[in-house]
This record gives C-alpha cells, structure tokens and sequence, in this order.
C-alpha cells in the first residue's frame, strides 16, 4: 500500500510553528508581518486562493492587506499599487496573483516587487539567487514540495527525478531546487518524445502539466515516488443525478496508480496546503529579516 503524503497536516504543523514565532518576536519587532495580495480581475480559482491566503494568515497573526482591482485595471495603475507598497513598512511580502487578465503584461509588474519582499520567488534577482545557490525568498509550490519530502524522508540526492512542466511557477524552479539537493533532473514538457520512456525511469516524478488526469499507471515506474502538482475540478459520473457531479483531481490518475507507486501526494490535500503554508513562511521570513530578528526558518528554505 503506498504511502499518502499529507501536505494538509504538515501544514498545520508549520502554521502552529509560525504562530509561536510571530508570539515570540512581536513584541521586539513593534508589529507583527504583513502580507499584501494584489488580484486583478473576478477569475473564481484566484478568488478562492486569496480567501484561503487571507485565511491563513489570520490564524497564524500575518496582517493581511487585499487589494481586489478592476479587471481593466490598467498596468500603470497596478504599477503604482506595487510601488506604494514597496514603501510601506508594514508590509513585508507582496503577492501578485497570477494569471492575470489579457492585456496587462505579467512580466513588468513582476519585476516591479521590491525583490525583499518577493514572497512568491518570481522576480529575476530571486530566480538569479535560486540558480547560483544563494539565500533568498524561494518560489512557494517548489519550497512546499521539498519541505513535504523532508518531512516524509524521502531522500532527494543521487535519485533520477523527471519534472513534467517548464513553467517559471512550479517546473523551473522546481528543477533547480532538487538539483541543488544533488538529485540528476530531467525535465519534460510538451515536446517531449517518448514520455513513457523516460518517466519510468524516474525514482520521482513531479507533475505539472496542468490537465487533468494525463498521467496514468503505463507513465509511472514500480515503487516510485509520485507528486501530483495540479487541480481540476471534472465531471463524477459516479454521482447520483440530484447531486453535485463535480469533483477535484490532479494531473495523475490516483486510483490507477496507487497500488504501483510507493508514496504519492493526493489531491486535495497534497501540494496545495503547501503552497500556502509556504507563502505563510515566506512572509514571516522577510518579517524576522526586515526587523532585524534572528532567522528561525532556515530549515524550510530551500
């Protein structure tokens, strides 16, 4: 029977961890962390993330500052978002949700983020300082799935990882963050030829493709590790008629694989906990450094 990874308890356990810090520091630093989150737009998946963000950091004591703006919220006016709080000590990390809606351009106002306050990872200085190995804010999914192998012993060096997906979110950073952990990567993506091939040569597979259920029993290799990066929401025809016919799955098949693999990530419950509990880190890391406070997270900074 392989082994489920539960990323919604480990979470909890990291947000407990936050909580005793921010109690232990507060009165030291004057204030307690602050976490701001620009969404632009009504896309209902970016919603249901910032309420879950807004959530978390009401539990562990982040102040959390939302900013929901027009979907034609122009660049300049995101811009100037962006810079006010840049300036603002009360704020310690700043979020751009992404995606954004066509016509704004991801990349400028990305580049904007004062890079100390980069709680995502995603600005060039940060991805600059992941590549060369050197300390910095860590993109939040990628920190969230190593922390979750730690936390299992699943041990990273000399092991054949294959990632499917290349996106600057979660495949990139992902790549070089277990090659830092003296893993061989491989990364695939949709040019890939011969999949099969070489997924079933991987001791780990990572998946973000970002369809539903593409990966199946034939892609995964005997005993192996599977992390399941992605959640869809598809038709259950398993349901009665009067009922809801939705559900949530990932990019794996879960079913179809759990008897061959010998520990996987499910969905929900698995990476996405992580993520937020990551971002949650993040924060609190740039907290500790912006008040001078001593670094106490150093463990889940990849």
């Amino acid at each position: 029977m392989s082994k489920i990874l539960d990323g919604k308890k480990l979470a909890k356990e990291l947000e407990l961890r936050l909580q005793k810090d921010i109690s232990c520091f507060d009165s030291m630093a004057g204030r307690p962390p602050g976490l701001a989150v620009i969404r632009v737009g009504n896309d209902p998946a970016s919603g249901v993330y910032v309420s879950n963000k807004e959530k978390a950091c009401k539990r562990v004591g982040i102040e959390s500052f939302v900013f929901n703006l027009d979907s034609k919220t122009s660049n300049e006016d995101i811009l100037r978002t962006i810079k006010k709080l840049n300036n603002d000590n009360k704020v310690d990390g700043i979020l751009l949700q992404l995606p954004l809606p066509k016509g704004l351009n991801e990349k400028i106002l990305l580049r904007e983020i004062d890079p100390d306050k980069d709680v995502d990872g995603l600005h060039a200085l940060n991805l600059g300082k992941l590549i060369k190995g050197e300390k910095g804010p860590r993109s939040c999914t990628p920190a969230g799935i190593i922390a979750l192998l730690h936390n299992n012993q699943i041990s990273l060096e000399g092991k054949r990882i294959v990632v499917i997906g290349r996106s600057i979110l979660v495949g990139k950073p992902m790549a070089l963050m277990l090659q830092a952990a003296n893993a061989t990567v491989t990364v695939a993506h949709s040019k890939t030829k011969n999949l099969k091939e070489l997924t079933n040569q991987a001791d780990l597979l990572v998946v973000a493709v970002g369809k539903p259920q593409i990966i199946g029993i034939e892609h995964v290799r005997t005993n192996s590790v599977v992390i399941d990066v992605g959640i869809h929401r598809i038709h259950d025809k398993s349901k009665e008629k009067d009922k809801p016919d939705l559900k949530l799955c990932g990019d794996v098949k879960f079913d179809e694989i759990k008897s061959k693999v010998k520990a996987l990530t499910p969905v929900p419950g698995g990476v996405g906990p992580m993520t937020v509990a990551m971002l949650l880190v993040n924060t609190v890391d740039r907290w500790q450094f912006h008040c001078g406070l001593s670094s106490t997270l150093g463990d889940l900074l990849p």
